[in-house]
């Protein structure tokens, strides 16, 4: 089983090749290849690399798919006594990658 844990959008993630995994918004095109460069570690057929912090010989190529919203919240406060009430939402702007290659 080939497997990376890398740094990105200040989280940490598992990841494997063929899979897709959504991540904050990365600025690109659909389609654009771009490169990770912050892993932690690699596990390539039990051979196991762990960086200090991070490995710099070991690349991961990946595709976007497209861009994509997060489910929406809702924010909402209230000031007792003062008669102030504010509500709002959000949607995070997320990024869906597919990881094509782990280069080591």
């Amino acid at each position: 089983m080939n497997y990376a844990i890398i740094e990105a959008s200040g989280k940490q993630l598992w990841i494997e090749e063929g899979k897709f995994y959504d991540l904050n918004y990365i600025p690109g095109e659909p389609g654009d290849l771009i490169k990770l460069n912050k892993i932690l570690l690699v596990n390539n057929n039990n051979n196991i690399q762990i960086g200090n912090p991070c490995l710099k010989s070991i690349r991961i190529k990946a595709t976007i798919l497209r861009h994509v919203k997060r489910k929406k919240i809702t924010v909402f406060k209230i000031k007792p006594k003062k008669n102030n009430k504010s509500k709002k939402g959000h949607r995070q702007k997320l990024t869906r990658l597919l990881i094509q290659q782990i280069l080591t």
